[in-house]
């Protein structure tokens, strides 16, 4: 991934043969700074190293195609340096695990899969690649999320409503919730502002009111990060023994070891991890990597689409 790209064009021998040939494009399709040495690095040095950890998490960048490619790419290579790897996804909500593991076994169609399993919008093109790669290989994917309506009923009430679910509902949350006002609240809040919540107008009646906005956003926010931090964690622990677990969300999910990152952490404080963050560039021979050193232990930046 890192240096050239490989572009395979024909050429005809005598005779009529075609032989395939690579020609390698100036531009790198991705390149990885490693925050910690405050250098650039290349794929194989990066794929080694973070193939030593018992966690990897992705902070993904929803819209790039780019950095869906480099998900897959990750995921193959630690297929390449691990005999056990577990993919857990943001992408998929908890209540869908049976299909999906149906369809890992093969005893549905895609067809039936997806009809059932709301996956994302562009899931052709974004996560199949990646579901698919676990499908052949084995390994299993897990559907960390909790279903959106149960995080949009927390965004409403706040994290009591844990306490008026029934049984079934209650199963799709985590066992146990932290929800503190620290760095990852002071982040959130300040992202929220960019959305209508958290800031509001200046006057004060209106301005508590958005902040209560932002708390119970929030509260749905630890849900979710709570939830993928415990999915990370039990299947870590029921897998065999030198599994690897790859855990891909939104970046700000994972971003500065925070949310999902701090909660499987916190549920695995033996397990070494690694925490990778996509940003996508217009011009990857001008990215900065000590401006974002700070989001992951590697920063992958990516050739953001025109």
């Amino acid at each position: 991934m890192l240096g050239a790209l490989a572009l395979f064009t024909t050429a005809c021998l005598p005779g009529g043969r075609k032989v395939y040939t690579a020609e390698l494009t100036p531009e790198p399709a991705l390149r990885i700074f490693d925050s910690k040495a405050r250098s650039f690095v290349t794929f194989k040095q990066f794929a080694d190293a973070i193939a030593t950890k018992d966690l990897v998490f992705f902070g993904e960048q929803h819209n790039d195609p780019a950095t869906h490619s480099a998900e897959h790419a990750v995921l193959a290579a630690l297929g390449e340096r691990r005999s056990h790897v577990v993919v857990t996804l943001e992408m998929f909500e908890r209540d869908v695990q049976p299909l999906l593991d149906q369809y890992l076994a093969g005893t549905i169609s895609e067809e039936n899969f997806l009809a059932g399993s709301r996956p994302w919008d562009k899931y052709a093109t974004d996560y199949r690649p990646m579901v698919e790669l676990a499908r052949v290989r084995g390994w299993p994917v897990i559907a960390a999320n909790v279903p959106r309506r149960l995080a949009s009923a927390v965004s409403r009430r706040g994290l009591a409503v844990l306490d008026t679910m029934n049984a079934r509902d209650r199963g799709y949350m985590a066992k146990n919730h932290s929800c503190p006002k620290d760095t990852y609240y002071e982040k959130f809040a300040e992202t929220m502002k960019g959305h209508g919540a958290g800031g509001g107008p200046p006057t004060a009646a209106d301005a508590a009111a958005m902040a209560q906005m932002t708390d119970r956003f929030y509260e749905a926010q630890c849900a979710k990060d709570e939830a993928m931090g415990e999915a990370i964690a039990d299947a870590f622990t029921r897998a065999p023994k030198g599994t690897v677990v790859f855990q891909v969300d939104g970046a700000f999910h994972s971003d500065f070891g925070l949310g999902t990152a701090e909660r499987a952490r916190r549920r695995l404080p033996k397990a070494s991890s690694v925490v990778l963050s996509a940003i996508p560039v217009a011009d990857l021979s001008k990215a900065k990597g000590d401006e974002h050193a700070a989001k992951g232990d590697y920063i992958l930046f990516t050739r953001a689409p025109k």
